[in-house]
């Protein structure tokens, strides 16, 4: 097949659910167009949802805040906190610990890049660190 003919638009509606917890807006992925390299997805999270912490093995992300507020937790034991705003963009190298938390009190909407065709390829759940997160939040 000519690349060319690979050439597609992924439009809204599609949906799935991650390994980290979510339903998903389904972009463009190994799943929707075959991508190898790179794939774009949609996270929609209401008020007080919070990520399975986890981990990609050898894959990097970048989160565009498309609208709202979330917290994210990363580090070997979820020890660090950022806050990302409508606008921002959040990089988490690969094999870093993290777990986005919506403490707003009002819905977020994320946009994911990842350097795998998948956003669930190298997916790695630690649900030692779900504990010390919930324990922290006082959930």
């Amino acid at each position: 097949m000519a690349e060319t003919e690979r050439v597609r638009v992924v439009s809204p509606g599609q949906t799935y659910v991650g390994k980290q917890g979510f339903t998903y807006g389904a972009g463009a992925s190994a799943e929707t167009v075959g991508a190898v390299n790179i794939c774009m997805n949609m996270l929609p999270m209401p008020p007080g949802a919070v990520a399975r912490a986890h981990h990609h093995d050898g894959i990097e992300t970048i989160a565009y805040m498309l609208a709202g507020e979330c917290a994210m937790y990363f580090g070997e034991r979820l020890e660090q906190r950022l806050v990302a705003r409508t606008g921002d963009q959040v990089y988490v190298p690969a094999n870093v610990p993290h777990a986005p938390a919506n403490e707003s009190g009002a819905p977020c909407t994320w946009l994911v890049v990842h350097s795998s065709g998948s956003d669930q390829d190298g997916i790695v759940l630690l649900p030692e660190l779900d504990q010390l997160l919930a324990a922290r939040q006082g959930r």
